[in-house]
């Protein structure tokens, strides 16, 4: 099952949505980790260390510090970037659906947007 880390800025609503919905999933949020204030490249090293795929509603910096980590050869377990338009019900059935299929390690080095299409 894969394991996640939701930036600091990430909707706290979804968070709760899918605590509620699946309450041993492993999603921790970055303020939870101590993560608080630092910058995308320390919160992506971060969660490389601690294999944890990112949600984030950055689409646009953090994104690029995905790649970055990516064209200088590091460790990066994925990232999921969610635009804020996208309804809370989407993102929720869309995180429960990868969490229950995807495979330890199967996103790494992979930025993917939601929802699934």
């Amino acid at each position: 099952m894969l394991r996640w880390l939701a930036d600091e800025n990430f909707n706290n609503h979804i968070v709760t949505a899918i605590r509620r919905k699946k309450p041993r999933l492993d999603l921790l949020r970055a303020q939870d980790a101590g993560l608080s204030g630092v910058s995308d490249a320390r919160l992506l090293k971060w969660a490389a260390g601690e294999n944890r795929v990112v949600l984030t509603h950055d689409v646009t910096t953090l994104t690029a510090a995905a790649y970055d980590r990516v064209r200088k050869g590091l460790i990066m377990p994925g990232v999921f970037a969610v635009p804020r338009s996208v309804p809370i019900r989407a993102v929720l059935e869309d995180v429960l659906l990868l969490s229950e299929s995807s495979l330890a390690g199967e996103w790494e080095g992979q930025v993917r947007y939601l929802p699934l299409k």
